[in-house]
């Protein structure tokens, strides 16, 4: 049994991400996505989708996206 590193069950079925070289430890993919997933620049939401990244920054949807860059060609991800 492992730790979740956010929660603190000691869970017998939990999980690793590994994810640019650091290992992380989960009891739910709940967990994961706290720790793990991007934040829009523009609304704050947690990005589990694909997003959309400009300039290196991630946001939620095309729509976060143009209202932070104006002037870049942001298409809609499919």
């Amino acid at each position: 049994m492992a730790v979740c590193e956010v929660c603190g069950n000691d869970y017998d079925m939990s999980f690793e991400v590994v994810a640019q070289g650091a290992r992380h430890t989960f009891d739910s993919f709940e967990c994961a996505i706290h720790r793990m997933a991007p934040i829009c620049e523009h609304c704050g939401v947690k990005v589990i989708g694909h997003g959309v990244v400009v300039e290196g920054q991630f946001y939620c949807c095309a729509h976060c996206a143009r209202a932070e860059h104006r002037d870049a060609a942001v298409a809609d991800s499919a």
